[in-house]
């Protein structure tokens, strides 16, 4: 069963919670991030909020290095960090207490509260849930070789998404493993893993660990004391 978006996340860990509930599943909001982030910047209040460009909404007290490229539409969130090299091309909400890391290229995405994308990571076309994680070099792949518009895909279940750009729906507090590649139109349910190396299709359930392909088991509980 592909997860909506109440079943993906918590909606109280992001400012994106009037586009994003407006939407059964999360990629409905893909097309509205631009337009969404420039309403939304306007209202943001000015003594907590710089504005150095006219589409551009940095929170008082972001730590960015001096060679990072923000282009907007973008908010950026309170206590989030911008490291060395980072590249936001735009379309972009980053909420508060997240890590946007070395080399890290983030375009037409919203990160919920709280998120780590700390090392040569690409987000494109993307919504990653509160507190989810993405290891060194794993990226989201949002355009299919042949081109063609992305399918959404569960066993015999599949949803025609209508974009030809559509990356990954990640759940709140799921880990993806170093040098993994999320393929177009992936979903990962809330509190799941995925291995390192790993190349993800499809959907892989909450509290599930993919391990490979055919290798799909679910997250053991860690026992209390």
């Amino acid at each position: 069963m592909i997860p909506t978006t109440s079943e993906l996340y918590d909606l109280s860990h992001t400012l994106a919670a009037p586009l994003l509930s407006a939407t059964r599943y999360p990629w409905e909001a893909l097309d509205g991030i631009k337009d969404f982030v420039c309403r939304l910047g306007e209202t943001l209040p000015e003594d907590e909020y710089d504005h150095p460009a006219p589409d551009i909404w940095i929170a008082k007290g972001v730590k960015m290095a001096p060679n990072v490229s923000v282009s907007g539409p973008c908010i950026i969130g309170r206590g989030t960090e911008l490291r060395p090299g980072a590249f936001i091309r735009g379309s972009v909400l980053i909420g508060e207490g997240c890590v946007v890391g070395n080399s890290v290229e983030l375009k037409n995405a919203i990160l919920f509260d709280g998120v780590q994308v700390p090392h040569f990571n690409y987000v494109g076309d993307s919504v990653l849930g509160y507190k989810s994680h993405l290891g060194a070099g794993a990226v989201t792949s949002n355009v299919k070789s042949d081109k063609t518009p992305v399918a959404v895909r569960d066993g015999e279940e599949k949803i025609e998404t209508g974009r030809k750009k559509v990356g990954a729906m990640v759940g709140d507090r799921t880990e993806v493993g170093c040098n993994s590649v999320l393929c177009p139109g992936s979903v990962l349910g809330p509190d799941a893993q995925v291995y390192p190396t790993s190349c993800v299709r499809g959907v892989l359930p909450a509290r599930h660990i993919w391990k490979g392909k055919d290798n799909v088991v679910p997250r053991r509980e860690k026992a209390e004391g």
